[in-house]
């Protein structure tokens, strides 16, 4: 049984909750120098936003660079 999809799903998944970290973090601080301008539910519903949007991408990514590490 091959676990190449289950490594790209894994690794895409990673990828995908760092940079939600990493959104929420830079979105903290902008809320923390001007409290008026956001709202949490924006920074909650950009979290998601993120989310999705960096899954997609390295759902695209992440098999190629997983089958040339595998073929080594």
């Amino acid at each position: 049984m091959e676990r190449k999809p289950l490594y790209s799903v894994l690794a895409s998944l990673a990828t995908s909750i760092c940079i939600v970290i990493l959104f929420y973090v830079l979105a903290l601080q902008k809320l923390g120098s001007n409290p008026e301008a956001y709202i949490p539910v924006d920074m909650y519903a950009g979290m998601v936003y993120v989310f999705v949007l960096s899954m997609i991408i390295s759902a695209s990514i992440w098999p190629g660079i997983i089958e040339k590490i595998m073929k080594r």
